[in-house]
């Protein structure tokens, strides 16, 4: 511990630097930067953690600057305008309940409680005048610590029984509280040191409410019209519906659920609805089935792809139709005709690592009922097996071909094949369960906590390599997927509401395994204060081909 009139010594940017006691971030950034490039700093990294920038220096540390640039500081960003939205609102139309939703294109979406028939573009003019009003204000993103007790009577003095459910599970004396003008929200991270900070925002008319619109990481803008994906957000609405249906549309709500011991009914009936979901869908495939003879099965990183094809198969031979399916991994091309990324490295999640003209020749063959020839690829040696030792196949009047890959809805990868003959689905998970009405869950940090569980139980990789593996990922999803998903005939929600509790379970300690001089630690620092929020879920009340048990284990099904 040190006394408040001993230095500490700190290491930004390689050189060691000495400052007082509780001396800011803040203040240290600005005496070290010019003012153009000390602008840009809207939060650090202390000794691999995330913190704002009026946070006091108390130790020793390594300081990292984070800018909007860095996908940390463009939370850091989006949360301090989502705040700043809240205030606007709540300056304007006061008693109204704004909430937080999903990600749409490049913002989020958010509603009005009271505006069931939807927030009209004069009040969307209106409430984005009031913003820039408050970001000329320069008011600050206040801090502050009060007793939880205190905190928990209030919220439920106001009705608002998911933040308190939150505090349930919190075990310190105190918590800590986020003020923006009149605004009061809890604290989970970082915000920016002020409004002005947040002056790059768009807001743009999406019914039944409004998109908050944010630049991308390396641009100063916010260009064109905000595009319309109905596909997308009626898959959005209803898992909105769905968990309005059960009761649970945040965390505090969920934790109540949990705490209630009324857990076990919120699993049988969310699984209950993914089973009917996919009943549907087999169903739909069964009533053209004198057309349809291919079935694509595409969508990210641990989406559930392979469980949700299983259990879709299941459903098919319920309708009389037996699924076969073809591996696009015997697909690719020679080793030496695979394309490569901007680094040299070969770029197996191209496209154009696959053999397209050979993949189109066997899927039309196929479908015209002709015995074909399917191959076989030598992973070791880089190249197909000769063709004398491929596979025989062929499609029979009572199958369907089912095929899963990235590229399942880029028109490129079944391009002879006739349109009336595909079928093509997107899974992705979805989530729409947020921590509270103004704080949400990042979508893809469900699949990225799936991921780590399922590479370090079943693939050997630590929840470090997972991590570093991640941005990369993340990087061909944008590229090759999600481009492509409103092509889809129907949309599956992997999402499971209760997952939180049983994701924190089986997750946390693959997290704590990470060393904190790791560069991966500052996602797994933040990735476990999030746990910090969710009361756990044992996994035993899972039924066995959940998809959930793709990455925890234990499933009905072999892969």
């Amino acid at each position: 511990m040190k006394d408040k009139d001993q230095m500490c010594a700190v290491t930004l940017e390689g050189k060691s630097i000495e400052v007082p006691y509780n001396t800011t971030v803040l203040d240290l950034f600005r005496e070290h930067y010019p003012e153009e490039e000390f602008q840009t700093k809207i939060a650090a990294l202390l000794n691999n953690r995330l913190y704002g920038l009026t946070t006091p220096i108390r130790a020793n540390y390594t300081i990292v600057p984070i800018t909007r640039k860095d996908r940390m500081g463009q939370t850091v960003y989006r949360r301090s305008v989502s705040l700043l939205l809240t205030e606007a609102v709540n300056r304007l139309y006061p008693g109204s309940r704004l909430i937080i939703g999903q990600s749409i294109q490049d913002g989020y979406f958010f509603h009005m409680a009271e505006y069931a028939e939807g927030i009209s573009k004069s009040m969307i003019e209106a409430i984005e005048a009031e913003m820039r009003k408050i970001v000329e204000e320069d008011l600050p993103f206040k801090v502050e610590s009060h007793f939880v007790d205190d905190v928990t009577h209030h919220l439920r003095k106001h009705g608002d029984e998911a933040k308190a459910n939150l505090l349930q599970i919190h075990w310190w004396p105190q918590v800590r509280l986020v003020k923006c003008g009149s605004t009061v929200d809890l604290f989970h991270d970082p915000y920016v040191p002020s409004t002005g900070y947040c002056k790059l925002f768009a807001l743009a008319p999406y019914w039944p409410g409004l998109v908050l619109r944010f630049p991308a990481q390396d641009k100063d803008s916010i260009p064109g019209k905000i595009s319309q994906l109905p596909t997308l957000f009626n898959t959005y609405m209803e898992s909105r519906q769905w968990n309005q249906m059960l009761g649970v549309e945040n965390l505090g709500q969920l934790n109540g659920v949990v705490l209630n011991g009324d857990v076990e009914h919120i699993i049988k009936v969310a699984e209950g609805l993914h089973e009917k979901k996919i009943a549907t869908i087999a169903d739909t495939i069964a009533q053209r089935q004198r057309d349809i003879r291919l079935v694509i099965i595409a969508g990210p990183s641990s989406s559930g792809k392979t469980t949700f094809s299983k259990r879709l198969a299941v459903q098919l031979m319920v309708n009389g139709i037996r699924p076969v399916t073809i591996e696009m991994d015997n697909f690719f091309v020679e080793r030496d005709q695979t394309p490569r990324d901007e680094k040299g490295d070969y770029d197996f999640e191209s496209i154009d690592a696959i053999d397209i003209p050979l993949f189109n020749d066997v899927l039309v063959r196929l479908m015209e009922g002709e015995e074909v020839l399917t191959p076989i690829f030598d992973f070791k040696k880089g190249g197909k097996v000769p063709m004398d030792k491929w596979n025989p196949m062929r499609l029979e009047k009572d199958q369907v071909l089912i095929i899963e890959g990235i590229h399942g809805l880029n028109e490129r990868l079944t391009a002879n094949v006739l349109g009336h003959r595909k079928f093509k689905i997107y899974i992705s998970a979805l989530t729409q369960l947020c921590i509270d009405d103004h704080n949400r869950i990042y979508t893809s940090d469900t699949r990225l906590i799936r991921r780590i569980i399922r590479d370090r139980n079943f693939r050997g990789y630590s929840a470090a390599d997972t991590i570093m593996r991640w941005p990369s990922v993340r990087k061909g999803e944008m590229k090759h997927i999600f481009p492509f998903q409103e092509k889809a005939d129907v949309m599956f929600n992997s999402a499971l509401v209760y997952e939180p509790g049983v994701l924190k379970t089986v997750c946390e300690r693959a997290l704590l395994e990470v060393k904190p001089d790791h560069p991966a630690f500052a996602e797994a620092f933040r990735l476990l204060r999030f746990f910090r929020l969710v009361m756990p879920i044992s996994k035993a009340n899972i039924p066995p081909n959940s998809i959930m048990r793709e990455f925890i284990g234990k499933s009905s099904f072999k892969y």
